[in-house]
């Protein structure tokens, strides 16, 4: 077989493993992206805890984040704030006074986008509150102020709220924040306890189409040199 013939083949060989290993490798994190998501998706329809089981006064939390939890307080109704996203989804946020003297950041519904009247009042009295418990989002925080926040940073609403802040907030269900006559929020879960042997498999596949690339590469040239010494030999003989 000539040279070029054998170049072509080692070619086409070498990037079919690649590119089936390469596969394979997103295969694996699709499995694990998969796996996170159910398991997120089963810990919030767990029945509900009592949240202050599992937050000490000392900010210590235990097993409880992406977990429905109840929670009973009082709500202050001047200490509010719209979290305003990206698309221009408004939530409101409000802080519920526990017993202990902590607040717990409520997000109690949804607004219109172009709702920019005053916030809804939250409901009086103490009463028991229910939603699945996250912790701080991200967000630069370069245009919060006391009564608009760019996401639920628990840090900006700990300068603004003068109680202790527990280190988390709650996310109404559907039914509770129609109730107080907002819509409801759409609640995005931590990431699960997928298997994380899966990202290693992933890994594996892709290093082993690394080395398949580095070496196709390498018995390509390979052979391109042995051709070219062996043309060299037979003009020399000649």
């Amino acid at each position: 077989m000539a040279v070029r013939a054998r170049q072509w083949l080692i070619a086409v060989v070498g990037t079919a493993l690649t590119l089936t290993m390469l596969g394979l490798g997103l295969w694996q994190m699709r499995v694990f992206e998969d796996k996170e998501n159910e398991s997120a998706a089963a810990r919030a329809a767990q029945p509900p805890v009592r949240l202050l089981d599992f937050v000490g006064t000392d900010g210590t939390v235990g097993d409880v984040y992406g977990k429905p939890a109840t929670v009973t307080g009082t709500y202050l109704p001047d200490q509010q704030a719209r979290v305003v996203a990206e698309d221009g989804t408004v939530r409101v946020v409000s802080a519920l006074l526990l017993a202990d003297g902590r607040v717990l950041p409520v997000v109690r519904g949804t607004l219109p986008a172009s709702g920019s009247g005053p916030l809804p009042q939250p409901p009086a009295g103490r009463l028991d509150q229910t939603g699945v418990f996250l912790p701080s989002e991200a967000g630069s925080g370069a245009t919060d102020t006391a009564t608009e926040l760019g996401s639920v940073r628990l840090p900006a609403l700990a300068q603004f709220w003068p109680q202790q802040v527990l280190p988390g907030f709650i996310t109404l269900a559907a039914a509770e924040s129609a109730a107080q006559g907002l819509a409801p929020a759409t609640v995005t879960l931590p990431s699960g306890d997928g298997a994380i042997q899966n990202v290693g498999y992933a890994l594996q596949w892709w290093v082993f189409a690394a080395f398949a690339a580095f070496m196709t590469v390498r018995f390509v040239r390979t052979l391109g040199r042995h051709g070219s010494l062996g043309r060299l030999s037979q003009q020399e003989e000649e």
